[in-house]
C-alpha cells in the first residue's frame, strides 16, 4: 500500500513544483486539501488508522535504513506530545496565514519537508520517533482512530500469558550462520557477524505490547505485531467505537489517559481546531479580521490570526471545560481537582471535533471530488499526451444541497457520541448521582455542537477548486 502511495507524492510534488501555478489546475493543492484529508477522515471513520499503514514517509524510511542505522534513543523529556501538539497549531496556522491551499510551490515543499525530516529524525533516532513524538498528522489519525471501528489487538489473552518469547514487541530473532540481506530487517540492531542474532521480523516500535494495549491510540496498523507473533494471535479486530474514550486503565506506551496532559491537549487542539479551521474559511470571519486590524493598527494578518487562534484554542476551551469542571465539583461532588477533570473529560469532546472534520472536510470533498478528473487530464495533455481528452473543468462534485444533510449527520453523530463518553465518565465519578457531573458538561458540548452547526450553515470558501468554470 505504500507504494502506490509514494508514487502518487512523488506525481504530486512534481506537479507542485513544475505544473500551474493557479491551485485548482495543480494536482499538488487538488490531491492535498481535497482528496487526501476528505478520504482520510472517511476511511478513518469507517476502518481505522490505514493511512500511517501505507504512510509513504515510512517506505523512505525503512528503504534508507539498509544504508544506515539510527544510534540514539529518543530523550527522555520529550516523550511526550507537545512537540507534536504545538507542530499540529503551526500548521493549522500557516495554513491560513500563508494560504498553503492557494500555492502548489508550497504544498509541494511541505510533503517534501516533511520526507526531509522523517529521514532526519529516524535516521538519527531508534525506532518510531518521528511517528510516535513528532508527526502531527499521525497524532490527528491516532486521536480521531479512538473513534474507528477496528484496532489491531490480541484476540485470546491466554495465548499471551503463556507465550515465553514476545515477539510483539520485542521482534521475531534467530540464530543463523550467514545472516541474508533478504531476511535481516533493514531497521535490525543485531550484528551483522556470522553466527549472529539477527532480527527477521520487528515488534512493535511504538512500544505497545500487545497484551496490555488499549485502544488505537499511538498505534500505526503498521502490522509489525501482527506478523511477528508465532502463534497468529494478533489481528485487525472489530471493537465498539469510542470505547476506549469511556474508560482509563492503564495503557502499554501510553500509561492511564487521565494522567496525560499532553494527550489531552492533543484532544482539546484536535476538537477546538476543526471549529477553528472551518472558522477560517466563512465570510464572517473576514469582517472580524478587518475589525480587529482596525481596532489594533496593524496592516500584518499575522498578529490578528494568532489573537483568533489564541481565542479558539486557548480562552473558550479554559472557559468552557473550567466552568463544567467547577460545577462538577460542586453539583455532582465530585473529589478530583479542576485540572484532572478538565482533562479527564476532554476526551468526551473528541467525537464532536472528528464530526466537524468529517463535515467540514467531507463538504469539500464530496463537493469536489471529480476534479481530480479534469486536473489528471491537463497534466497528461501538458506532457503531450493527449489520449484522456480535452480536460473536463465542469466538472465538479455533488450540489451543495445533497452534501448538507451529510454534514449534519457527521455533526450529530459526532454530538451523540460525546454525550454517551460524558455520562460513562459521570457515572463513574458519581455513581449516586451521575445527572449533576453529565449536565454541565452536556452543555459544553450542545454549545460546541450548535456552533459547528452555525459554521456549516454558513459560505464557505470552495478552496483549490475552479465551481463549474
Amino acid at each position: 500500500m505504500q507504494i502506490p502511495i509514494f508514487l502518487v507524492a512523488v506525481v504530486m510534488i512534481l506537479h507542485g513544483l513544475f505544473g500551474p501555478t493557479l491551485a485548482p489546475k495543480n494536482l499538488a493543492t487538488v490531491l492535498t486539501w481535497i482528496h487526501f484529508r476528505g478520504a482520510l477522515v472517511l476511511v478513518l471513520l469507517c476502518a481505522g488508522n490505514f493511512f500511517c499503514l501505507a504512510c509513504p514517509f515510512m517506505l523512505v524510511r525503512n528503504a534508507a535504513r539498509r544504508l544506515f542505522r539510527p544510534r540514539f534513543n529518543w530523550p527522555r523529556v520529550l516523550r511526550n506530545k507537545w512537540i507534536s501538539v504545538a507542530l499540529f497549531v503551526a500548521i493549522l496556522f500557516t495554513y491560513e496565514l500563508f494560504s498553503l491551499w492557494s500555492s502548489p510551490w508550497w504544498t509541494a515543499s511541505l510533503a517534501v519537508a516533511y520526507f526531509v525530516a522523517v529521514l532526519l529524525i529516524d535516521g538519527l533516532f531508534k525506532h518510531a520517533s518521528f511517528c510516535k513524538f513528532v508527526c502531527p498528522i499521525g497524532q490527528f489519525n491516532f486521536i480521531a482512530s479512538t473513534l474507528s471501528p477496528l484496532e489491531v489487538q490480541v484476540r485470546d489473552h491466554g495465548v499471551c500469558d503463556r507465550c515465553a518469547t514476545k515477539d510483539c514487541i520485542r521482534g521475531r530473532r534467530a540464530v543463523v550462520s550467514e545472516p541474508s540481506s533478504a531476511l535481516v530487517r533493514p531497521d535490525s540492531h543485531a550484528p551483522g557477524n556470522t553466527n549472529g542474532l539477527v532480527i527477521l521480523q520487528r515488534g512493535c516500535e511504538l512500544a505497545l505490547f500487545q497484551p496490555r494495549k488499549v485502544g488505537n491510540m499511538d498505534c500505526t496498523f503498521c502490522l509489525d505485531c501482527v506478523h511477528a507473533c508465532p502463534h497468529d494471535n494478533v489481528g485487525v479486530t472489530s471493537r465498539l467505537p469510542a470505547a476506549e474514550l469511556m474508560i482509563d486503565p492503564i495503557r502499554s506506551g501510553i500509561g492511564y489517559f487521565s494522567r496525560r496532559k499532553d494527550i489531552a491537549a492533543l484532544a482539546i487542539v484536535f476538537s477546538f481546531g476543526a471549529l477553528l479551521n472551518a472558522f477560517s474559511m466563512v465570510s464572517p470571519v473576514y469582517a472580524l479580521e478587518e475589525w480587529m486590524q482596525k481596532l489594533f493598527s496593524v496592516s500584518n494578518r499575522a498578529p490578528v490570526l494568532a489573537i483568533v487562534f489564541v481565542v479558539f484554542l486557548v480562552v473558550e476551551p479554559a472557559i468552557l471545560l473550567g466552568g463544567a469542571s467547577w460545577l462538577t465539583r460542586a453539583l455532582g461532588g465530585s473529589k478530583l481537582a479542576l485540572v484532572p477533570l478538565a482533562v479527564r473529560y476532554s476526551y468526551a469532546l473528541v467525537p464532536m471535533g472528528f464530526g466537524m472534520w468529517l463535515a467540514h472536510y467531507g463538504f469539500h470533498f464530496f463537493t469536489g471530488i471529480l476534479t481530480i478528473v479534469p486536473v489528471t487530464q491537463a497534466a497528461v495533455a501538458n506532457l503531450g499526451m493527449h489520449f484522456l481528452g480535452a480536460p473536463l473543468w465542469t466538472w465538479t462534485g455533488l450540489p451543495t444541497r445533497f452534501v448538507q444533510p451529510i454534514e449534519m449527520g457527521f455533526l450529530l453523530l459526532g454530538f451523540a457520541g460525546s454525550l454517551l463518553v460524558v455520562y460513562q465518565l459521570a457515572e463513574e465519578d458519581c455513581p449516586i448521582k451521575p445527572m449533576r457531573a453529565f449536565i454541565p458538561w452536556a452543555v459544553v458540548c450542545l454549545l460546541v455542537v450548535l456552533a459547528s452547526v452555525w459554521l456549516m450553515f454558513q459560505p464557505m470558501e470552495m478552496r483549490a477548486m475552479i465551481m463549474g468554470g
